[in-house]
């Protein structure tokens, strides 16, 4: 029975096979910590947008908020577009002019578009778009605040009923932001 000789190559090195787990490792990304520290299981699940360590820190309360700000949005803009007249007098307390009937209409057409991508947010876990919805609710409620306190001044009315939707304003603002920043922060390490 003849020996065969093996060749160099058909050797394994074990310095040389570590090496090339190492490459691999690296070039996949498993186990590599990103800037902000967090430790992704791979460079797929990065670039498909699983974010695992978002879903254990999500903060208490995010999702009951965003079901409520879509909520409120949604009764708002249609509201808003079905029965402009009563929104007007309950708002204005005056006679409504056509031209207020069609802007309060138009006010609709945005609030529902806002709430749509409220809904969508709802259903998504991505860090990103969760902080980008919040911090446009936020600014929607800074500029709804400003432009009620605006007219309220320029047409000399203050009313409970104005009064009221600027302390709504505000405080749904503040609980936007507070969110805003909750998603934004950088979880603790344990």
């Amino acid at each position: 029975m003849a020996v065969k000789p093996h060749g160099s190559l058909l050797k394994k090195h074990s310095q040389t096979d570590l090496v090339s787990r190492l490459k691999s490792r690296k070039i996949l990304g498993v186990g590599g910590e990103d800037d902000e520290g967090e430790v992704h299981r791979s460079k797929i699940s990065q670039m498909l947008g699983n974010e695992f360590k978002f879903a254990l820190h999500e903060p208490f309360g995010l999702r009951y908020w965003q079901f409520i700000s879509a909520v409120i949005f949604s009764v708002a803009g249609i509201l808003a577009l079905v029965f402009p007249r009563m929104l007007h007098s309950w708002l204005f307390q005056g006679d409504y002019k056509l031209s207020c009937i069609a802007s309060l209409r138009l006010h609709s057409g945005a609030l529902l578009s806002i709430a749509l991508i409220l809904w969508n947010a709802f259903y998504t876990s991505e860090k990103a778009i969760i902080r980008w919805t919040l911090l446009s609710e936020t600014c929607y409620f800074v500029v709804e605040f400003l432009v009620t306190l605006v007219s309220a001044m320029d047409q000399g009315l203050f009313s409970q009923d104005v009064g009221f939707l600027l302390l709504s304003c505000a405080i749904f603002g503040v609980l936007s932001l507070f969110y805003y920043l909750q998603v934004g922060r950088k979880p603790k390490k344990i």
